[in-house]
């Protein structure tokens, strides 16, 4: 055995060299292959009587009717066009050109390139595009600190338009969440408790729901069985707020159960409108578990605060968790922001401050402005509403498209409310794309954007919504390349049923011209070598 694997690493160098050195000789040997071609050529120029073959092609090719080029022409764009169409899908949905991946995938080993699995960069310098894309396990998922309520809000989505809101992805970690939260402990399992762990398995939504409705058979003070009828049978946020106290009277002292169901009640309180009933709760469960931070309790409660238009209490909160050891989120980021637009915001004019110049207060809110773009570039669009809003995932992805969609879902209307605060950020934010030159190598303020969120997003987010993608990846050459040769065929079978005569000289004036290097070749072989020496050629 020893010897075998001290025989493998000596073998394994020798196949690298091997293939480096194919590789590194391959573009010679092409020069030589094309040279050799070209002599061959003229060598069987005149046995085979090429001469007389060119004169009879060029003579039926002169016979062709205008009508033959037109279709020609014509099937050629259609076809490049067909080719665009798919290259353009397939780059939309899966971020790469086809006919790349495939070469890339295909031809590199064969030419002794790198495999495109063992590429290390995370993405290409010529074109943005990813050579290996990380898996979605490799981008850190947290848990929407303000996800709706299946029943009560993303099923009555569905009901009304049909489409589903969540994926399954998103979906089953859900599922893994409920499974760690209510039934962590899997030595001491009840059998009610084995009930719940496999209905929060279950994919279909009747088969959850009749799962818990068997765990309340089997014990009728079950709290995770009335957590999931909660969430997913109540069809209004009423029904669900009764189910959520019924679950908290049998939750006892196990503590993810209450601190989850406690924050749930704070948030139906919050969406019935009983706002500083809200609040409260979130303070008294902030302070019973204040070691539970990573459960971003703080962002309920922001979004709560800045309904009630408390500024001052919103500002006491970010100076506690807007702090650089803690990670940071969209919603510390962009509150932060506007609280110091509002205080300038009412008053601003860019023309106004292009001619005077930014005072103290509109410089910190530009820059405030600019680091929540640098921690989330996908933000801004939503609230200026350049892009349309959908319902926001059970599950974020920080810096991502879909922490933008959850935050934007909720503080639209606080951004709404300042007056001037949208349009200081219409004005500024594209700002901050210039302060970082490398946006793929570099951050400025935070560290470099991760090249993970899109394949992430694009689990997490719905099919029929436009994941956005940052930075913004350059069309790959072979799509720009059939859009080229589509449109080039398209003008020249054009050209050619309008003026069919100049075309027909323009195509002669073009072939000579292609061919002239071949000739003065020719010519310069003949000066060069003896005739003898061709005849002989020749006549082997």
């Amino acid at each position: 055995m020893e010897d075998t694997i001290g025989s493998n690493p000596p073998s394994l160098g020798f196949l690298e060299k091997l293939k480096s050195w194919l590789s590194w000789s391959w573009t010679y040997v092409c020069f030589v292959w094309f040279g050799m071609v070209l002599i061959m050529v003229y060598v069987v120029w005149s046995p085979l009587k090429l001469q007389e073959t060119l004169t009879s092609a060029s003579v039926f090719l002169s016979t062709l009717t205008p009508k033959f080029y037109v279709a020609l022409t014509g099937t050629s764009s259609l076809i490049s066009g067909l080719i665009l169409i798919f290259e353009w899908w397939y780059f939309r949905k899966y971020g790469t050109s086809f006919i790349e991946q495939v070469s890339v995938s295909h031809l590199r080993p064969l030419l002794g390139g790198v495999e495109s699995s063992s590429s290390t960069g995370l993405f290409s310098s010529v074109n943005g595009a990813a050579d290996s894309r990380p898996s979605v396990s490799d981008c850190k998922v947290w848990r929407n600190p303000l996800n709706l309520f299946r029943g009560a809000e993303y099923n009555r989505y569905t009901w009304v338009t049909g489409k589903e809101p969540l994926t399954y992805y998103d979906m089953n970690l859900s599922a893994q969440d409920h499974q760690t939260f209510f039934t962590g402990d899997t030595q001491q399992l009840r059998p009610e408790d084995a009930v719940m762990q496999k209905a929060w398995r279950e994919r279909n939504p009747q088969a959850r729901i009749r799962a818990a409705y068997q765990a309340i058979e089997m014990n009728h003070e079950c709290a995770a069985a009335y957590v999931l009828l909660a969430e997913e049978e109540a069809t209004t946020i009423t029904e669900a707020e009764r189910l959520f106290r019924k679950a908290l009277s049998f939750a006892g002292k196990d503590i993810n159960l209450l601190v989850y169901i406690k924050r749930r009640l704070a948030m139906c309180a919050r969406k019935l409108g009983r706002i500083k009933e809200a609040v409260k709760m979130m303070r008294d469960l902030m302070k019973e578990f204040p070691l539970l931070g990573m459960l971003n309790i703080h962002e309920n409660l922001l979004e709560a605060l800045l309904e009630l238009q408390a500024y001052a209490d919103v500002q006491a909160v970010l100076a506690k968790y807007d702090d650089i050891s803690l990670p940071k989120s969209a919603t510390i980021c962009y509150t932060s922001a506007l609280l110091k637009a509002r205080a300038v915001s009412d008053k601003f004019s860019p023309e106004a401050a292009s001619r005077r110049g930014l005072s103290t207060a509109e410089m910190n809110a530009v820059e405030a402005i600019h680091r929540a773009v640098e921690f989330n570039p996908h933000v801004p669009k939503y609230l200026l509403e350049m892009k349309s809003l959908i319902l926001p995932p059970e599950h974020i992805l920080k810096r991502g498209d879909s922490e933008a969609v959850a935050y934007a879902f909720f503080h639209l209307q606080h951004w709404k409310r300042a007056e001037g605060a949208l349009n200081l950020l219409h004005c500024t934010w594209e700002g901050t794309f210039r302060i970082i030159p490398y946006p793929l190598e570099k951050g400025h303020l935070f560290y470099p954007y991760p090249g993970c969120t899109e394949t992430a997003d694009r689990e997490l987010l719905p099919s029929f919504h436009e994941v956005s993608v940052y930075p913004k990846k350059e069309l790959p050459f072979f799509i720009l390349f059939t859009a080229g040769l589509c449109s080039f065929t398209a003008m020249l079978a054009m050209l050619t049923h309008q003026f069919p005569e100049l075309m027909g000289v323009f195509a002669k004036a073009f072939f000579s011209t292609l061919f002239a290097p071949l000739g003065f070749f020719a010519d310069k072989m003949e000066n060069f070598m003896p005739s003898s020496f061709w005849h002989q050629l020749t006549r082997i």
